[in-house]
């Protein structure tokens, strides 16, 4: 029996596809976490970082809401969600048939029990050494051209068998999607990641 007493702040919950990394275009219901300290200035959803105005809700009443719908890929994204201890969250979505991914920028100590580690670090924290070995994927964004170097310095971390992915800030795409394309073709270790929900206008 899940205890009521462990509660998360949810910012929001919705079931979409999901638009980027290696799970692009499939059926996802994503649950967004309250609360982040990364600070990332092009951050689409700042409205996430201060957990205290988001409500808290059980874990059993966030999995209730997730069996609602078809799909049973479950993506646990924020804020930055390793703020909390996600072990309980997992296991019972697990129990209950979902695929466990997550989207982090690995600040904190990794907790949970994940299908998927998508793992996009940020400049302005860094990450803690416990995600390079979890990782199934590292998600790089990039805004300017110095974040091609620090894609690699990463890359040279994670474990061997992690997928490379390069993605284009949504603001900085005409700038840097050309950039990015031309890396991949001299470095093929690593792909392009799209933010493919936006193209198609869907959260």
């Amino acid at each position: 029996m899940i205890s009521e007493e462990v509660k998360l702040p949810v910012m929001e919950s919705f079931y979409t596809l999901q638009g980027e990394g290696y799970h692009a275009g499939k059926a996802a219901y994503f649950i967004r976490l309250g609360g982040c300290d990364v600070g990332c200035v092009w951050c689409d959803v700042k409205e996430s970082w201060d957990a205290s105005i988001h409500p808290k809700f059980s874990i059993e009443e966030i999995v209730r809401e997730a069996e609602k719908y078809t799909g049973r890929m479950a993506v646990i994204t924020g804020g930055e969600p390793l703020m909390y201890d996600l072990d309980a969250l997992t296991i019972a979505l697990k129990e209950v048939g979902f695929q466990t991914n997550i989207e982090t920028s690995g600040v904190y100590p990794i907790s949970g029990v994940w299908d998927w580690v998508c793992f996009s670090p940020k400049k302005f924290k860094e990450p803690h050494e416990s995600i390079y070995g979890a990782s199934h994927e590292l998600k790089v964004i990039v805004y300017n051209k110095s974040d091609f170097a620090f894609a690699e310095k990463y890359a040279d971390l994670v474990n061997k068998d992690c997928m490379l992915l390069l993605q284009p800030e949504w603001s900085k795409q005409s700038q840097m999607l050309p950039l990015i394309i031309d890396y991949v073709k001299e470095n093929p270790e690593w792909k392009v990641s799209l933010q493919t929900h936006k193209f198609m206008d869907i959260p």
